[in-house]
């Protein structure tokens, strides 16, 4: 059988088990999740397709996700945890507040920040700008902003 490594990886999460005084529970409750460049077509559709394996619930802020997994965490005495997915750049980055509360307090939470394909291209408009300089009708050198051609130049 052929899996994703998202699919993989929502397998491997439901399959995770604590167990205290005998009684056996599944660790990870469920999924905090936000949408967004980099996670629809992974974790995203791996989530949809089975959704038995790990309950979805979406949010609205990274940040308080987050902070909700946390307090999950804490009700349950350290024996469960949420999974957070986000979208790449801000949506990451605005999960770094939860992430620092849960490190403080010893408090068990996944977060899994989107990301992009390895094989993707890079984007077709370079970031990087030469100087190209001319000589104006004064006869002084000026330097107008170009755009550097693909080669990175």
């Amino acid at each position: 059988m052929r899996l994703t490594a998202a699919q993989a990886l929502v397998r491997f999460l439901a399959a995770q088990v604590v167990e205290r005084d005998g009684e056996h529970r599944r660790f990870f409750g469920g999924c905090f999740g936000i949408f967004g460049h980099g996670n629809v077509a992974g974790i995203g559709q791996a989530l949809h397709e089975r959704p038995d394996l790990l309950r979805f619930v979406p949010a609205r802020n990274e940040q308080s996700m987050v902070h909700a997994a946390v307090g999950y965490a804490r009700q349950l005495n350290r024996l469960g945890a949420f999974v957070c997915t986000s979208s790449i750049g801000p949506g990451a980055t605005n999960m770094v507040t939860g992430a620092a509360l849960a490190t403080v307090n010893r408090l068990p939470v996944l977060l899994v920040p989107g990301d992009v394909f390895a094989s993707r291209l890079p984007s077709t408009t370079p970031s990087c700008r030469c100087r190209a300089t001319s000589t104006g009708s004064s006869g002084r050198t000026r330097s107008s902003r170009r755009r550097s051609p693909p080669c990175g130049r």
